[in-house]
Formats: structure tokens, sequence, C-alpha cells
């Protein structure tokens, strides 16, 4: 194996070993939440595209935390039971952009400030869409829409998006000790995890690759360093074109969001960055197979427009407010693992994950995996099995 090589697997792992206690936090934290919010539930309280079904839908989002194909899933479904369309589109949002394990990471890897600034900016972006949603997405077009989606066209994660094993008895406290809600947790942990793996592995290759071969001057020239107010416009702008050609989405591109950082872009394009997960080219595709070749370009328009004017505003308003970093110190080091609080936390979320995934696979978890990713015949709920 050439140096080169090794060197960038080295980052990778470096990385990956940095921010997998947070993974497995905010996996378990997603798989609690999920355990107790019904999907019938939340398209209950999505009729319209008022500010308090926006709200509910970025809140709902945030609770629901999916990989970004599963969360176009889950938005399709959803809007396919009724929901509004505008509703559906803010969920998915949410669901990727406003997530615990999404902050957790790019505090660990970028700073507190870059999380502040994600869940400053997802709302916005949320508000940005719903605006321009109202001026150019017209009601024929979301009868189209909903006539396409209806097709059951498949994308992927479909039956992930249908499953639902939340349990309605009891408090809340009894339905997430119970053993039925253990199994759903557990059942939501390692599907998600089965969800975003390979996005995570690719990210943080690509970003491995990237920190070890890519000199730092091109990444200057790239994102105009020399000069800092075009440098402010044009990261915004192209951030999101980053993301669109990467392929990476999910939480695996933070660490290149890192990468980016340490090569020059500016806070408002690192940021940019990261809410491009949407509109990667192979969801795009999805887009089109759900909503129809229109309404996929009027997202990725409408999105990018969202994304980019979202970044550039936090960009502005935190550079006001003295919270742009002045350092570029990205979490990119090499690989070493050492007795530290990072080992520490490693080994006592580590064995949380081996006990999920021991009552996973103990209670019908092979069959649930097997269904993630196909094309679900009826629209009613799925239980986890064996929930003893």
């Amino acid at each position: 194996m050439s140096a080169e090589l090794l060197h960038a697997l080295n980052m990778a792992f470096a990385m990956f070993w940095e921010i997998l206690w947070a993974l497995i936090l905010g996996f378990a934290l997603s798989g609690v939440v999920q355990a107790v919010v019904s999907k019938k539930q939340i398209t209950k309280l999505l009729p319209d595209d008022s500010p308090r079904s926006i709200t509910i839908a970025c809140a709902l989002g945030a609770a629901s935390s999916s990989c970004s194909y599963a969360a176009a899933a889950l938005a399709r479904s959803i809007f396919r039971k009724g929901a509004d369309f505008t509703a559906s589109i803010a969920f998915m949002l949410a669901s990727t952009n406003l997530v615990v394990e999404l902050g957790i990471i790019m505090a660990i890897l970028l700073g507190w400030q870059f999380t502040l600034a994600e869940f400053a900016g997802g709302p916005l972006i949320v508000a940005i869409l719903v605006v321009l949603f109202r001026l150019f997405v017209s009601r024929q077009m979301v009868e189209a829409a909903r006539k396409q989606s209806d097709k059951g066209l498949h994308g992927k994660m479909e039956g992930h998006a249908e499953m639902d094993m939340s349990i309605a008895e009891g408090s809340l406290m009894q339905r997430v000790f119970s053993a039925k809600g253990w199994t759903a947790i557990s059942h939501y942990f390692v599907m998600d995890w089965a969800a975003v793996w390979k996005d995570i592995a690719g990210g943080l290759l690509i970003a491995g690759a990237l920190a070890a071969w890519v000199p730092m001057p091109f990444w200057n020239k790239f994102f105009l360093t020399q000069h800092p107010l075009w440098a402010k416009l044009w990261g915004p702008l192209v951030g999101p074109l980053v993301a669109i050609v990467s392929f990476v989405c999910s939480i695996g591109n933070v660490p290149l969001a890192a990468v980016l950082w340490n090569g020059g872009s500016s806070f408002g394009g690192v940021i940019a960055f990261i809410y491009a997960d949407l509109i990667v080219i192979p969801l795009l595709d999805i887009y089109r197979k759900y909503y129809g070749l229109k309404m996929s370009a009027v997202l990725l328009a409408t999105m990018y427009a969202a994304m980019a004017g979202s970044a550039l505003i936090i960009e502005l308003v935190f550079q006001g407010l003295h919270l742009v970093p002045a350092e570029r110190h990205a979490r990119i080091v090499e690989a070493s693992i050492r007795w530290n609080y990072t080992t520490v936390l490693n080994i006592i979320f580590l064995t949380i994950a081996a006990i999920l995934v021991w009552r996973f696979f103990r209670t019908g978890g092979r069959q649930m995996l097997r269904m993630m990713d196909e094309m679900p015949k009826n629209n009613g709920r799925r239980h986890a099995a064996h929930a003893h």
C-alpha cells in the first residue's frame, strides 16, 4: 500500500474515531423519539403551509432524524397520505439539517460556532423556501406532483420510510422503557445506521483523501481567499455546487466540510455546503421519480436559492456578531488512539450500541433490514417482532 493512500486512510480513521460516540448518541436519541412519535401523527399535524404547520414540520423533522434518502422517501410518504407539499418538504429539510447528531459532530470537527449557525440557518432556509413556493409553485403543479407520487415509483429507503414501530400505549417513560419500546428503539437505531453508513464512510474517505492529497494553495485559489469580500459572496454560491457533485449527503458531508474550512472556504460557504445534502445528484433523480421532472427542477432551484441565501445571511450576521472563528483549525488529525475523553466516551457508547444491536437481532431485526429498501405493498404500520 502506497504511503499516500495510507496517509489518506489514517486521516479518515482519525475523523471517524473523533465522531464515533457522537454518532451513536445521536442515533440512539433519534431512535427514542421515533419510538414514541408515529408517522400517522406527523401526517395529521401538517395539513397546510401555515406558520403553525411549518413550525411543527420543522420540530418533527428535527426529532425524526433520517439519512437524506430516507428523509426524501418519508416526505413523499406523508405527502401521499395527505400532508401539505410545502410542509412535507420543510419536514424533509429539518430531518437532515436540524438533528442532534449533526450538531454534535459539527461542534467536534468544526467548532460550536458552526453548530449554532446550522441551527440558526435551518429555520431560515425553510422560511425562504415557503416564500419561494408561494411565488413559484402553483396548485396545479402540486396536483401534478401528487399524481406522480401516487404512481409509487421506487426511490431509495422506501421500506424504511414506511416502517412505523412507535408505541402509543402508556406514559412517555413507560413507552421508552417498556420491552416494546426498547425493541423499537433498537430497530430504529440499527436501521438508521444501515441507512447512512455508506454516506458516512464515503464522506470520511473523500475528506481523508482531500486533506492528504490536495495542496492548500489549490483551495486558497478556489475559494478566492486573496479577495475577502468576493470570498464571502462566492462561498455560499459555490458551497452547494460542491455538495451536488460530491455525491456525499447526510452526516457524511461534515468531515468534507472540515477540509473545505481548513482550505479557505468562507464561513457561509461551509454552512451552505452542509445544507446542500438534499440536492446531491442521486437525490435529484429521486425527486424526478417522486414528483416529476418539472417539480424536481423547481425543488433544485428553490432549495439552492434558499440554502445559498440563508448561508450568506448567516455569514453576515455572524460576522457582525464576531462569531466567525478567526482560526482555521478543524479537527483533521493523524490516526491515533490515546487514553483521553474521546476514547472513554467511545467505549461507553460502543457498549450501548452493542446492547441495542443485540436487542435488534434478538427481535426480528434481520427481516426488518431486508425490508428497508423494498417498495412497501401497503401503507399500514409495520411493527417490530418479538417485543418481549
